[in-house]
C-alpha cells in the first residue's frame, strides 16, 4: 500500500491527517450501507404492491365423488367397480365397501389392486370381463411386462381377514371355496375425459361407450410421468397429480385415438 507523506509537516501532523481521512471514509461507508438498506426496503414494498395489484392466484377446485379417491369404473348396467391404489385402500375396500351381493376381483399375482364390483353377483359376463381387465392392469403384471394374467372373482362370504391364529397383514385376505376364473386376461387401459371428470376404462368398454377421443395406454419403456403429461396435453385435463394416481405402476406406451 502506498502512503503519501507531506514533508512540510511533522510526523504527528501527517498521522492526524490520515486519521481524519479514515474517519471520513468510515462515515461514507456507513452512509452507503444505510442507503442500500433503504433501497432494498423500497424494492420489497414495490414487490408486495405488485403482488397485491395482481390479486390472489385462483386454482380451480374440482369436486369429486367419494369413489374417485380409488380406481373406479361404471359398468354398462350402472354398477360401480372400485379398486385400491395401495394395500391400505385394498383393506378399506374389503372392510367398508364389500357387501353381500358384491364380487371381489383380484389378479392371481403378488401385488395387485382389489376390485369390488357392486351387485356383481347379478352382473353380466361382459361386465365381469371388463372389471377383470382392470384388475389385471392394476397389478404388478404391468410392471413385470406380462401381457396377460389370470384373474379370479369371489363372493363376500369367501373373503375374510380372520384365521384360527388371528388377523393377517394389511392388504392380505383369507380366501376359501371355488373361484370364478378369467384366464389369460390381457392388460391395457384407455383414458378419456368428459367435463371435469377423468375416466379410465378397459378397451372392451370404449366402443360400447361410444368414446371418440381417448388415449390408449399400454406397457412400454416410457416413464409414468411422461404418460401423465401426454394425457394432460392430449385431453386438456388440467390435473396432472390425479392422472398420475389413476395410472398403474410401471413403464408406458401411449397414443391418442380420435
Amino acid at each position: 500500500m502506498e502512503v503519501k507523506i507531506d514533508f512540510t509537516k511533522t510526523a504527528q501532523d501527517n498521522a492526524n491527517d490520515y486519521y481524519t481521512r479514515s474517519k471520513r471514509l468510515v462515515h461514507k461507508i456507513e452512509g452507503a450501507k444505510k442507503s442500500i438498506a433503504e433501497m432494498e426496503k423500497r424494492l420489497e414494498k414495490e414487490r408486495e404492491k405488485e403482488t397485491e395489484d395482481k390479486g390472489p392466484v385462483i386454482k380451480r377446485v374440482i369436486k369429486r365423488e367419494w369413489y374417485e379417491r380409488f380406481h373406479w369404473f361404471i359398468t354398462e348396467s350402472g354398477s360401480l367397480a372400485i379398486g385400491g391404489r395401495d394395500a391400505k385402500q385394498n383393506e378399506k375396500l374389503n372392510s367398508d365397501y364389500f357387501e353381500e351381493g358384491d364380487l371381489f376381483f383380484h389378479a392371481d399375482i403378488f401385488g395387485a389392486s382389489v376390485f369390488i364390483l357392486k351387485n356383481g353377483a347379478k352382473a353380466k359376463d361382459s361386465e365381469k370381463l371388463e372389471v377383470a381387465r382392470l384388475a389385471a392392469s392394476y397389478s404388478s403384471a404391468w410392471e413385470n411386462m406380462q401381457k396377460s394374467v389370470d384373474v379370479y372373482a369371489m363372493k363376500r362370504e369367501q373373503v375374510s381377514k380372520a384365521t384360527s391364529k388371528g388377523s393377517i397383514g394389511t392388504g392380505s385376505f383369507l380366501l376359501s371355496g371355488e373361484r370364478e376364473w378369467f384366464r389369460n386376461t390381457p392388460l391395457g387401459l384407455c383414458v378419456y375425459s368428459e367435463g371435469d371428470k377423468l375416466y379410465v376404462a378397459p378397451p372392451l368398454a370404449i366402443k360400447r361407450l361410444g368414446i371418440k377421443k381417448y388415449v390408449e395406454v399400454s406397457q412400454g419403456q416410457k416413464k409414468k410421468s411422461d404418460a401423465a403429461k401426454y394425457i394432460e396435453h392430449a385431453l386438456g385435463y388440467e390435473d396432472l397429480d390425479y392422472i398420475m394416481q389413476q395410472l398403474p405402476a410401471g413403464g408406458f406406451d401411449f397414443k391418442l385415438i380420435s
